[in-house]
């Protein structure tokens, strides 16, 4: 802690002098571009069974600025390794694949390496990720889903899933696709469930209700579930300091699970938002990055909305479960499988831990499916998933909130009639236009898929409050 409190001294320091004048480092960017690009194309192709091309023109347009120019230099390579016959390339028998771009001559290329049911993870800058040769040229293999579930009846499966959907709603679904009725974002995909069954779904060409993309942000709201279903089974309790072992002994040991799932643990981090590069795209760890943030302001008095938070929060997940065979089945064995939601896929960094701040990959129905969790407190066909009261806990306000805009609960956003919807509605949200809300008091889940780029946003509350409008 001494030593990481020394190095943001020194930094803040050599802002003030000299160094600030310095420009970003050309060779950094394109090595975080070129990590953005693997693992951008790895998920898009080998979660989603997308095409290169495909993922090239919507994935990766409209990125952050400063890389946005840089990736479609960058040439990737595409590979496939072991499969269980003798036909190499072959969709359903691919076992493993990975995504290399190169960047600079005198480095090895970027790596973003797929397994099958776990996703893809990103090798740190400078890792050559070893020999794997021969390796086959392939192209778009969709991952295969073991078990899927999807003759059952919805909600665990598709089978007469949707209902007869009011006529009116056709009009406010096929707007958010025009982009401009709600904003010039790009639109995926629109589901949306009242009382329990699908009244009104649409996508764009090229997706369809099995489609998966990334969450973003979405995944925080994933964790605060994750981390009720670890407090049910008495792994961890939101009221004591969060057991993450870089931090005992320093004065971060005092940072409850409570203020990480408010966005209110008081740490530094060089950003607000969803700007966590070097370990999204760079290959750094969660627990390298637990041990190097301090403390800035005592934990429980500020909001400030950090991806690092919810890092933190399911890293005291892992050091509590104490396992990480569980640990690495825990999403999907207590939470995705259960629900049915076979095509949801949690990722890990190169150190095991999962990225749940961002780094899940699931379909608009996956997700409809755990609105509809959320909407019946925690319940699934009888069977109580969620402690009772952790929804509660989940959409209530503590402590600080936002400047503006929505409140924030724990891991969730709250809407109210501030911005135009019913009392008590809230969402998840994540980066590009990935949209949950969910409108307790009308019974309703709403599902919106995006790969927004640049400065476009959707309009989730106007949109939500037009389905309200053609709904009965």
């Amino acid at each position: 802690m001494r030593s990481a409190a020394r190095l943001l001294l020194a930094l803040l320091l050599a802002a003030a002098g000299p160094a600030a004048a310095q420009p970003r480092s050309p060779a950094y960017d394109r090595a975080i571009a070129a990590g953005y690009k693997a693992l951008s194309l790895c998920g898009a192709m080998f979660n989603a069974g997308r095409t290169q091309a495909q993922a090239e023109a919507l994935e990766l347009a409209g990125i952050y600025p400063e890389y946005d120019a840089i990736v479609p230099t960058l040439t990737a390579e595409v590979r496939s390794f072991s499969t269980e016959s003798g036909e190499p390339g072959r969709a359903l028998d691919l076992r493993a694949a990975e995504i290399r771009v190169s960047f600079d001559a005198a480095m090895a290329p970027r790596i973003a390496r797929w397994r099958l049911n776990e996703g893809c993870t990103i090798l740190p800058i400078g890792d050559p990720g070893g020999d794997n040769a021969p390796a086959t040229i392939v192209g778009n293999a969709p991952a295969r889903f073991a078990g899927s579930m999807d003759a059952q009846p919805w909600p665990l499966g598709d089978r007469g899933a949707a209902a007869a959907a009011p006529p009116a709603l056709a009009a406010p679904i096929l707007r958010a696709f025009d982009g401009q009725s709600y904003g010039t974002g790009r639109t995926t995909g629109v589901v949306v469930v009242q009382n329990g069954r699908i009244v009104g779904e649409h996508y764009a060409d090229g997706f369809d209700m099995h489609t998966s993309q990334r969450t973003w942000s979405v995944a925080k709201s994933i964790s605060g579930t994750l981390i009720g279903i670890a407090v049910r089974e008495h792994l961890l309790r939101t009221d004591q300091p969060a057991p993450i072992p870089e931090w005992r002994g320093d004065p971060r040991a005092a940072v409850r699970l409570d203020d990480l799932l408010r966005m209110a643990s008081g740490l530094h981090s060089a950003t607000a938002g969803n700007r966590t590069d070097a370990l999204y795209f760079g290959g750094t760890t969660v627990t390298q990055e637990a041990g190097y943030w301090p403390l800035e302001v005592r934990p429980g008095t500020r909001f400030r909305y950090a991806n690092d938070d919810i890092l933190f929060a399911i890293r005291a997940l892992r050091a509590a479960i104490g396992n990480d065979e569980r640990y690495h089945a825990f999403p999907r064995t207590s939470l995705f499988r259960p629900l049915g939601m076979t095509r949801t896929i949690a990722e890990t960094d190169a150190g095991g831990n999962f990225i749940l701040s961002s780094q899940v990959w699931s379909t608009a129905r996956d997700l409809a499916r755990l609105g509809l969790l959320w909407l019946n407190d925690g319940v699934w066909q009888g069977r109580r998933i969620l402690p009772e009261g952790w929804m509660h806990y989940m959409t209530t306000p503590s402590g600080p909130q936002p400047a503006s805009g929505p409140g924030y609960g724990a891991t969730l956003w709250l809407f109210g009639p501030a911005q135009g919807l019913p009392a008590g509605s809230y969402a998840a949200q994540g980066n590009r236009g990935q949209y949950v809300m969910v409108v307790p008091s009308r019974n309703l889940v709403i599902v919106r898929r995006g790969e927004d780029g640049g400065d476009s946003r959707f309009d989730i509350a106007r949109f939500t409050a037009d389905v309200i409008g053609a709904l009965p």
